[in-house]
């Protein structure tokens, strides 16, 4: 059966909150989801997926994969990348993190997020990418 697209924001608001609960119990704080963020010159407030509560936190969601056939997400990885844009713009005082779904495939020898951060490290600067396993509720830093 082929992937249905309109499916998508559903999974990613489910995703977004498995990944607040996490990162609630690691950093012992509370987020709030869709939570305005005021960045850029002009300023402009921009939506992030999650804030934490102290504003010490700002996080953006990625719940990509592998294609089927291992091949590299290019679209997704743009995404990816602008998540990475309105990260940068951030005050640099608070945590930025990018969290994207664990996700292997058998022709991979490493992960969606490890690949990423390998080749796009370069555009990173202090921003932290995690990888969020939905299944075991484990946040790992790349």
């Amino acid at each position: 059966m082929p992937w249905d697209n309109r499916e998508n924001p559903a999974k990613g608001r489910v995703f977004q909150e498995k990944v607040s609960h996490a990162l609630a119990k690691r950093y012992g704080v509370e987020f709030l989801k869709e939570y305005p963020i005021s960045i850029g010159n002009p300023p402009k407030d921009h939506k992030f997926d999650l804030v934490s509560v102290d504003s010490k936190y700002v996080v953006e969601c990625k719940a990509i994969s592998w294609t089927e056939t291992g091949n590299i997400p290019s679209a997704k990885m743009a995404f990816c990348n602008q998540a990475i844009f309105y990260l940068s713009l951030v005050p640099h005082n608070k945590k930025r993190l990018l969290v994207i779904q664990k996700n292997t495939h058998p022709r991979r020898q490493e992960t969606l997020a490890q690949y990423y951060k390998r080749t796009n490290r370069h555009l990173l600067n202090d921003i932290i990418v995690v990888e969020f396993d939905p299944e075991s509720g484990k946040l790992t830093e790349i």
